[in-house]
């Protein structure tokens, strides 16, 4: 067995020793609202917006980005579980913003070991085989981080599952101080938000 392996079944033990009234709690999230953010581990939502078990639900993915499954998920939480308002978190010093489609598409080609980074860039360090299927997909990365925030929000507007009135918010967390900063919708400049 991995350490890591061992220590989350530790704390799963502990976990459960003290889970109590926890079962009583309903299925819909208690705050009636959704998080769609970034998989990067220094975001802790429950921390950052001050959640606690069954407060809301968050869905996570590279980047926090409105790909089809993420609004998949938001559908099911407003449509079947009641959500009234839905929040979109990218993140400063996002790994998606290091890399393009081109280059993970190269990388997986040549191993799907884990690649290295340095000055130079990306390089694949493993020793094949490969698969060039990572050359179609779209790894939804991005070069601007507050247009990214603009661009899910407005994805998950427009859908055509999405109710028009219900609120899409998106947010900037800054992972150097821990601040939300909303994002407005016009490009920067025009309003001088991120």
């Amino acid at each position: 067995m991995s350490t890591v392996l061992d220590e989350i079944l530790a704390a799963n033990a502990q976990y459960v020793a003290e889970f109590g009234g926890r079962a009583a709690r309903p299925l819909p999230p208690a705050r009636k609202f959704a998080i769609l953010t970034c998989m990067d581990a220094r975001l802790d939502p429950a921390h950052f917006a001050g959640l606690k078990e069954g407060d809301a639900h968050v869905i996570r993915n590279a980047g926090g980005r409105a790909s089809d499954d993420a609004i998949r998920s938001l559908v099911i939480s407003h449509k079947l579980l009641g959500t009234q308002e839905f929040f979109v978190v990218h993140h400063t010093n996002c790994g998606m913003q290091l890399f393009t489609n081109d280059v993970m598409g190269e990388l997986l080609a040549q191993s799907l070991e884990t690649a290295v980074v340095d000055e130079q860039g990306w390089h694949d360090v493993g020793h094949g085989p490969g698969s060039a299927e990572g050359r179609s997909v779209d790894w939804l990365t991005f070069k601007d981080l507050g247009q990214s925030v603009r661009d899910d929000v407005q994805r998950i507007q427009q859908s055509s599952l999405v109710p028009k009135n219900l609120p899409v918010r998106g947010f900037i967390y800054d992972v150097t101080t821990g601040q939300l900063q909303e994002v407005g919708g016009e490009p920067e400049g025009q309003r001088g938000t991120p």
